[in-house]
């Protein structure tokens, strides 16, 4: 397989062409972005944690059976995928009160929630991604009403995955982001990436982040705590 020139430079990653028209390569960059891009830092090592973890996601959401846009790791940087036309969305599913749902609905920080809460943002920063009821993803044609209800299912269905990991890991998963895009044929599948840069870790039983937070409110050293979630799954993941 080979590298070819440059499709797309995201906040986060580098997509490129390869010989194969069904294969793209994924290249995760030393960056760290939070609050739409108005903070950024290069964070050296940042990029291959990224990548690392990824990876060890996807192949943990293959072993149970979700498909997904992930192929295989090919670097300590870089990953294969399947192309996808990308839906301008982030589905994003709450367990747990945490972030900009406890600002906006004054919920306090680490209520649990009875059932959880799902949300579909417009993935646009100019609009400062926007919250998005189901009639506005009809309306702007992102998602027909039959697609909603799958995506809606699928997203509960990865995160119950990704909690069994997690619980058997000793962490807590709090919420997180997924996106989704269409194949060739118009089906739709999981993209992008899972990792503590779209997701919430806390370790169980505290509210010690291992996630992107330490990041955004300078608690902590994004790289260390990034490793250190790495470690925490990575022998578990194999046998969940």
């Amino acid at each position: 397989m080979e590298k070819g020139s440059l499709l797309y430079e995201g906040k986060a990653k580098k997509l490129y062409k390869t010989n194969d028209s069904s294969v793209l390569w994924v290249e995760y960059k030393d960056e760290a972005t939070a609050f739409n891009g108005e903070k950024k830092e290069k964070v050296s090592g940042k990029g291959s944690l990224t990548n690392i973890i990824s990876s060890e996601l996807f192949a943990y959401l293959r072993r149970q059976g979700v498909q997904s846009h992930f192929i295989e790791q090919v670097s300590p940087t870089e990953q294969l995928i399947k192309p996808l036309s990308m839906i301008p969305l982030e589905v994003v599913v709450r367990f747990v009160a945490a972030g900009s749902l406890s600002k906006r609905l004054g919920i306090p920080e680490g209520e649990i929630f009875p059932q959880p809460i799902i949300e579909f943002y417009y993935k646009n920063d100019e609009l400062g991604d926007p919250l998005l009821t189901e009639d506005h993803l009809e309306y702007l044609e992102l998602l027909s009403p039959k697609e909603y209800a799958k995506v809606k299912v699928e997203a509960i269905i990865i995160f119950k995955y990704l909690q069994k990991l997690c619980d058997q890991s000793g962490l807590q998963l709090i919420d997180g982001k997924l996106e989704f895009g269409r194949t060739e044929d118009g089906s739709i599948m999981l993209g992008d990436e899972i990792s503590p840069d779209t997701c919430r870790f806390w370790r169980k039983g505290t509210k010690e982040r291992l996630d992107k937070d330490v990041f955004r409110l300078g608690t902590g050293d994004m790289v260390s705590v990034y490793e250190e979630f790495y470690q925490t799954i990575k022998g578990v993941s194999a046998h969940v």
